[in-house]
């Protein structure tokens, strides 16, 4: 697997361009005239937003974001439009032995991105070091890994739904369906071949009407944010059909969506509604898709690696891996718990959902210590204005010490 020589476009930071912007919120924000853009970082030393063209496949411009507010780098495009593709590049150290992987030669998923366009494609230019070197990951690569990460893309969130609200079932009333947007949808005889595993294909009025039939109150949906492949399952032939090696929480799995549009998720979530189905999701904040030590830098590892996920105490190189896929995110970061909260309720307020079943929950509630039923996270779900009135399911444990915690 090789690379293309990175002719990279020459970085601008041009004051009737880029403007200072604001560190909130975080992500790419339209307000109708221009795009905010906010990503946090508390290591880097600068960030740069990459521009490309409308396929995704040429990056056109790089810009270094101007401003760095409490942590957060920042910046406003006056011209920017929803539709623009974009990813980030992040300066900082190389530094495994101390936490960091910065690397900015390796275009990197903006974790709060709403839409994700392309598919990865697995190269050993996605690795932030030189796949077969003696140092291993200490040794540092210079390859371009853009042609083979997703991208990201501004959304305009403005949607009509007319008289849809959340389906409120009480809990002794509540029987749930777990299903697959793909497994529903992709073989039944009344779905058109066109949107045969998608959205769509879920809200096609056949399929609601089988859920009905059933008599269960709710649908559960097994993941749905965009997720990665894993490269050994391709080698073998096979694919990730389940989706728990999620990549962006705040970005449906672009395979999913047959038109495109974001908006497909919220016709077939007000389509559920309508037919007095609630929707559940089922959601995996444990860890994410970049694996341990040796896995491929795509987001969160090339924008603050010592930040996002939990590190062995005694040699950072390392990762704590309580959910068993290679890392472990780390909730008891204010800004982790941010980014997962927020996720939250960006799917309760802007996608309407219902309720979340949460992977491996147990990790949730994980300080360094081991777990504590009053950490930070578990007491803001209970305390958020947004998230105490959905519901939440937890499956109670993961694989770390102490981590089975059925029972009072």
């Amino acid at each position: 697997m090789t690379s293309p020589k990175n002719d990279a476009p020459e970085t601008r930071t041009e004051p009737s361009r880029i403007r200072e912007g604001l560190p909130f919120p975080l992500g790419a924000t339209w307000d109708g005239l221009g795009v905010n853009f906010a990503l946090f970082s508390a290591n880097a030393t600068k960030v740069e937003l990459c521009i490309f063209d409308d396929s995704g496949e040429v990056e056109l411009e790089r810009i270094e974001l101007p401003e760095y507010t409490d942590e957060i780098y920042h910046g406003y495009l006056p011209d920017a439009h929803p539709g623009l593709i974009y990813g980030y590049r992040v300066y900082g150290p190389y530094d495994p032995a101390n936490g960091h992987r910065f690397n900015h030669n390796k275009l990197l998923i903006d974790p709060y991105a709403k839409q994700l366009v392309g598919e990865l494609k697995w190269s050993e230019a996605l690795f932030g070091y030189t796949i077969g070197h003696k140092d291993a990951d200490l040794s540092f690569d210079e390859r371009d890994s853009a042609p083979f990460v997703p991208k990201c893309k501004v959304i305009d969130p403005a949607h009509t739904w007319g008289n849809d609200q959340r389906v409120s079932v009480p809990w002794d009333k509540t029987i749930i369906y777990e299903t697959h947007v793909r497994g529903i949808s992709m073989r039944h005889p009344a779905v058109p071949e066109n949107v045969r595993g998608t959205f769509a294909g879920l809200m096609v009025d056949e399929v609601i009407e089988h859920i009905r039939k059933l008599g269960v109150s709710s649908v559960e949906l097994l993941p749905i944010h965009a997720f990665v492949n894993d490269q050994h399952l391709l080698q073998k032939g096979m694919t990730n059909y389940w989706g728990y090696n999620s990549i962006a929480f705040f970005a449906p799995d672009p395979r999913y969506i047959a038109s495109g549009k974001i908006a497909e998720f919220k016709e077939m979530v007000a389509h559920l509604h309508e037919a007095n189905l609630e929707v559940i999701l089922d959601v995996v904040y444990n860890h994410t898709a970049e694996g341990n030590e040796q896995g491929p830098t795509l987001s969160m590892r090339g924008i603050d690696n010592a930040s996002y996920y939990r590190l062995m105490p005694d040699d950072k190189r390392y990762y704590i891996n309580d959910s068993g896929t290679g890392n472990t995110l780390d909730l008891s970061h204010p800004c982790v718990l941010q980014m997962v909260t927020d996720s939250l309720r960006y799917w309760a307020t802007e996608m309407h959902v219902d309720g979340f079943r949460f992977d491996l929950a147990t990790i949730l509630g994980r300080y360094h210590d081991g777990f504590d039923e009053r950490h930070s996270f578990l007491v803001a779900c209970r305390q958020d204005p947004v998230l105490r009135q959905v519901k939440m399911i937890a499956e109670p444990w993961d694989c770390g010490p102490g981590g089975y915690q059925v029972g009072g």
